[in-house]
């Protein structure tokens, strides 16, 4: 069986990513000037969740918040593997990785 859909235009890894949706790592930048790193289905869900103290514990009283990195994932594990790579990195380091805006898997 092909790997494409009927039309050919789509594979069905592609097909599959659009109905489970993509999974998103970022980091905000606080007001405070720390970085917080976090994965999401939805960013803008999150940031306003943490911007009303129903985020994570770590944002509370730290906004507002801007978001400088974000990374697009096919599922949670990539996903939760890349926010722990980046989580694991020097300040230095995280600073490089949002100026390049890449993913370091």
């Amino acid at each position: 069986m092909a790997n494409y859909n009927v039309s050919g235009l789509e594979t069905l890894a592609e097909l599959a990513r659009m109905k489970k949706g993509e999974w998103f790592v970022y980091i905000l930048k606080c007001s405070d000037n720390t970085y917080y790193t976090g994965i999401t289905k939805n960013i803008t869900r999150r940031i306003i969740e943490h911007g009303t103290n129903k985020g994570a514990k770590y944002t509370r009283q730290r906004g507002p918040f801007k978001l400088v990195y974000k990374a697009s994932f096919l599922n949670r594990s990539l996903a939760s593997k890349e926010e722990y790579k980046i989580k694991s990195l020097s300040l230095q380091d995280k600073i490089k990785l949002i100026k390049s805006d890449t993913v370091i898997s």
